[in-house]
């Protein structure tokens, strides 16, 4: 008697999410399996990496950062070449020089250097603020509409800031908008309710739940990982079925492990590879946790990453 396997699809189904115009437009979301449960269904749309250019890029002091964007000057040069990066779906504009207590980077700017980056690339953009919730929301609106047509995602809107995020991003401007909690199930399917609530469309949303370097309390994300999916596709809750997007690269190069000298710490080796290793654990422990996509900046972490995922889905 031969052996067939039992399989177990779910009757809930993650979002799809499209984010991107033409040939270079990506699906996130889709699936009714847990994370790469391949043996239970197919996965239609594997998970998705973007590249992380940041408008204070010229901070970077990671020698494979420095050599990768050597001569690049401006962050549409630095889009077109991480465009070219192996494994790359699509570009995230991280314009935290924003921040009213750093640089102070007028709106006008942002979204000058968006608009460039938008004429310079074919990937899907996504777009990062300056945590700062008074400029995001500026910044945000202006972004959305200077882009209108790209169909970009927006991070994020917050519990505080929804209604003029969601209206502006997603109602005025047909834009995606990204919804950002803090490991905690509960607030995250609120969110979701009030974004919907506004008629921003299921579709339309796409959720940051909260992350962090693995060591760094990442518990509390696997944790939540697990219960978003699972009320999405056991309890077939509609108000959890929006894919998740997981920003690593914020995160992880912040951290000790990536910043610490070689003097001051001798007996961890070699920076870069720390900050390269740490990167790949996060966005690893992200993905077999449930996101659908992560942000990432090292081209070897980069490369590392698409093939676990490949050899996965």
């Amino acid at each position: 008697m031969s052996f067939e396997p039992k399989t177990q699809p779910f009757s809930g189904k993650i979002n799809a999410v499209t984010l991107g115009t033409g040939d270079k437009a990506i699906v996130i979301g889709g699936q009714n399996v847990l994370p790469f449960y391949t043996f239970d269904a197919p996965i239609e749309n594997a998970p998705k990496i973007g590249v992380e250019i940041s408008d204070a890029a010229d901070s970077w002091d990671v020698p494979g950062l420095v050599d990768f964007y050597a001569g690049c000057t401006t962050m549409a040069e630095r889009a077109k070449k991480a465009e070219t990066m192996e494994g790359a779906d699509f570009i995230c504009l991280n314009f935290e020089s924003a921040d009213p207590n750093g640089a102070d980077r007028s709106v006008e700017d942002c979204v000058a250097d968006a608009k460039a980056v938008a004429e310079a690339v074919s990937m899907p953009i996504v777009i990062m603020g300056c945590k700062n919730m008074e400029k995001d929301g500026k910044l945000f609106s202006a972004v959305a509409e200077a882009l209108t047509g790209k169909n970009i995602l927006v991070m994020s809107a917050k519990n505080e800031d929804y209604k003029t995020v969601g209206a502006s991003v997603a109602l005025a401007s047909g834009q995606k908008v990204g919804a950002e909690t803090a490991d905690d199930i509960n607030l995250a399917k609120q969110l979701n309710i009030m974004l919907k609530g506004l008629n921003v469309p299921a579709e339309s949303i796409v959720m940051n739940i909260g992350t962090a370097a693995v060591g760094y309390g990442y518990e509390y994300v696997a944790s939540t990982l697990d219960r978003v999916r699972d009320a999405a596709l056991k309890q077939s809750d509609a108000d959890l079925q929006m894919p998740i997007i997981a920003p690593v690269s914020t995160d992880t190069w912040g951290v000790k492990e990536s910043t610490a000298s070689e003097e001051d710490e001798p007996a961890w080796g070699n920076r870069e590879e720390r900050g390269i290793n740490m990167e790949i654990s996060t966005a690893a422990a992200n993905l077999t946790g449930g996101a659908d996509a992560v942000i990432m900046r090292h081209p070897a972490a980069v490369a590392t990453i698409k093939k676990f995922i490949t050899e996965l889905v």
